[in-house]
């Protein structure tokens, strides 16, 4: 599996937005799961999936970066399960409007690693962003600031 590569320019940036709050970790690589994503995500998710591990709390990426046809597919799916677009936004949008497709978003497994994000990746400036996707995490605020509030769901974007 390809990694995404991780530099230090990158990870200055990150710190120059706020990272002081986090103590500064050694870095040679990403994450699985993280290639393709906006790298400020890969490198935020990589510093906290560390430091989760570290704590003996499991986590991975179930879901980064998709392409426009993988959402597509995946609408699809969702249009068909749940009946209409309108009732399948909620739970999945159409590529256009996904995060995934735009690699500012990553889904959290198990449930373990996901509620040890929502309670700590506010430090990293990782948050959950639909209330009612308890995986679906993105960059949303500065590292070591609050979370903003989730939105519903993904039909509110």
């Amino acid at each position: 599996m390809r990694r995404v590569a991780v530099g230090l320019a990158v990870t200055t940036s990150l710190f120059a937005v706020g990272m002081s709050s986090v103590a500064a970790q050694p870095l040679t690589g990403s994450a699985d799961g993280t290639d393709g994503l906006n790298p400020l995500l890969a490198v935020a998710y990589t510093l906290a999936e560390a430091e989760a591990r570290a704590q003996g709390v499991p986590m991975w990426v179930t879901s980064g970066f998709r392409t426009r046809a993988e959402q597509q597919r995946l609408w699809e799916q969702g249009v068909a399960t749940y009946g209409s677009p309108e009732a399948s936004r909620p739970w999945v949008l159409p590529p256009d409007e996904s995060t995934h497709v735009t690699g500012d978003a990553l889904d959290i497994g198990p449930a373990e690693g996901a509620a040890w994000m929502k309670a700590n990746g506010h430090r990293y400036g990782v948050c959950q962003t639909y209330a009612n996707e308890w995986w679906h995490f993105e960059f949303a605020t500065l590292p070591g600031t609050p979370c903003p509030a989730p939105l519903p769901d993904a039909s509110w974007r």
